[in-house]
């Protein structure tokens, strides 16, 4: 896609193979046919809904879902906030650690001079002291984050509820306990 704009990025775990929601800018008709012939030679299975407006309109929306519980285990919520700018949203995505899998990806390019990214991270617990010391560093070059693993959106619209003693499911799945200590990188207004 680079050097293209991507304009929106929505990914939620659900298996294989993945399906990933993609908008970008193309530049006319054959850069666009370009880009798609260019993901389709590297093996993607590409879905042009360029024209499909129940995507435009709703479907860009509803992408993901709730995902399996067996497939969510040490899964936290995280959004993110950095400067907008071209390649940005590829500096954030090297950034990532290779040794957290993304469970959930959120981008959508509004223009604005903030860009904002939701990430569902699976970080083992062995790994938290090398999670803490990433979200430090995305600090120290001005990106901002705020934990949202017990944001009632996340348990009840993007969790798969949880089976109570194996007899009955509960009204709405558990909250899971936090990644982080602190929760964000932002003081909050009292």
């Amino acid at each position: 896609i680079f050097p293209r704009n991507v304009t929106e990025f929505s990914y939620r775990i659900g298996g294989n193979p993945a399906s990933i929601f993609m908008s970008f800018q193309a530049k006319s008709d054959e850069d666009r046919q370009e880009a798609i012939d260019s993901l389709r030679s590297s093996g993607y299975d590409v879905m042009d809904l360029s024209q499909n407006e129940l995507a435009k309109t709703h479907g860009r929306s509803l992408i993901g879902g709730r995902a399996p519980v067996e497939l969510t285990a040490e899964e936290g919520l995280f959004s993110f906030e950095f400067p907008e700018k071209p390649g940005a949203l590829m500096q954030f995505l090297e950034q990532l650690p290779p040794d957290f899998n993304v469970s959930l990806f959120h981008y959508r390019g509004h223009g604005a001079d903030v860009a904002r990214v939701l990430v569902g991270l699976q970080v083992p617990s062995k790994s938290r002291p090398h999670f803490r010391e990433y979200l430090a560093y995305l600090v120290s070059k001005g990106y901002s984050w705020k934990e949202e693993t017990q944001n009632d959106v996340y348990t009840r619209f993007l969790l798969t509820r949880a089976e109570v003693n194996n007899s009955r499911a509960q009204q709405g799945p558990s909250h899971p306990p936090p990644l982080t200590l602190t929760g964000s990188s932002v003081t909050e207004p009292s």
